[in-house]
């Protein structure tokens, strides 16, 4: 009989103590009992509870939508970023734009949230915009802190490009515009996307600067989640949660699925 290395049973334990708590969730999303600590039987009607909830509902098709977005304008806002810090000779403009662009990473998240309710309003004041706080201002809250993010990615991609092959596009005629579009971008896509999805997490999760930025009707999920946690847990939060952990574990698994595929025709290819 193998006896098991410390390796393993490190492994296994750290398997453990990450897991274990999502599937005593799971479980107890299916308890009947209204108190979320005390087992009183299997039943699924809490998932039908959730589905009725109007509000919660709202709030995740906001969460969604705000998501979507801010990721979208994170990813534009952070190549052109990435591009100057990565192309654009040395200068104290570079660097201090740099700077600027690595501080959210560092910057707590209440000081991020306040310095933005403190520049909406100020700019309400002065402009007379935005009138009142919405889903607008999250959008742009969460494009803002997300865009470090992606910045970061896309410029560790950027530097490992050939160049070479940017210049032989440019010899043969190509603007530098046709060239950035038609041929870097295709190379630097696996960054973008990763960079897209990276900053879809960051907004779908964030609580601190949406509470800041947002104001009524534009509820994020985990700003619903949060209230209900503080008034009391309801096992429709343990549904939501367990739903959640579904959908992400089921892209996880397709995601794995298609590298491995494509992968195995690489190699195909290459024999």
């Amino acid at each position: 009989m193998k006896k098991l290395s410390f390796s393993k049973v490190m492994l296994w334990f750290g398997l453990l103590f990450l897991y274990a708590p999502m599937f005593i969730l799971v479980i107890y999303s299916f308890n009947e009992s209204k108190l979320v600590t005390v087992w009183s039987g299997f039943s699924p009607k809490w998932y039908g509870e959730l589905f009725q909830d109007t509000q919660i509902l709202e709030a995740v098709w906001t969460s969604l939508r705000v998501a979507f977005y801010s990721a979208t304008m994170a990813v534009i806002i952070g190549t052109m970023a990435a591009f100057v810090m990565t192309r654009f000779r040395r200068s104290w403009a570079k660097l201090t734009l740099s700077n600027m662009i690595t501080a959210p990473l560092v910057m707590p998240e209440v000081i991020t949230g306040l310095s933005l309710l403190l520049l909406f309003v100020e700019m309400a004041d002065l402009l007379g915009w935005p009138a009142e706080r919405g889903m607008v201002t999250v959008w742009i809250a969460h494009s803002t802190f997300c865009a470090a993010y992606v910045a970061v990615v896309v410029s560790s991609r950027l530097r490992e490009l050939d160049l070479s092959i940017e210049e032989a596009a440019m010899d043969l005629g190509a603007t530098r515009l046709k060239t950035f579009f038609l041929i870097t971008v295709p190379m630097i896509s696996p960054a973008l996307v990763a960079g897209w999805f990276l900053s879809f997490s960051l907004s779908l999760d964030d609580l601190v600067i949406a509470s800041f930025a947002s104001g009524p009707g534009s509820t994020t999920l985990p700003m619903v989640v949060f209230s209900s946690v503080r008034l009391g847990v309801s096992p429709k939060i343990n549904a939501l949660a367990t739903i959640i952990i579904l959908s992400v574990s089921l892209v996880a698994f397709l995601s794995w699925y298609l590298a491995r595929r494509s992968e195995k025709k690489s190699r195909e290819a290459m024999e």
